[in-house]
């Protein structure tokens, strides 16, 4: 009923940090290409990881 009571797991945290890294590098872009990439370079760093959470069997994915 109220959000604020409910508790987030670790994947859905995971999953908001990587959309405000993914905003954030992509507004920098425009301005600071070199912390941009730096900032995407996390963010990417926590997808493989999201990645490896739902599927602990493959090991090395293919990056885009």
């Amino acid at each position: 009923m109220f959000k604020i009571f409910k508790q987030r797991s670790k994947e859905e945290c995971m999953c908001e940090k990587y959309t405000q890294l993914m905003h954030r590098a992509y507004k920098l872009a425009l301005v600071d290409k070199e912390r941009s990439d730096k900032i995407n370079a996390k963010a990417k760093k926590i997808l493989r990881e999201l990645r490896r959470m739902h599927y602990p069997e493959v090991e090395n994915w293919a990056t885009e």
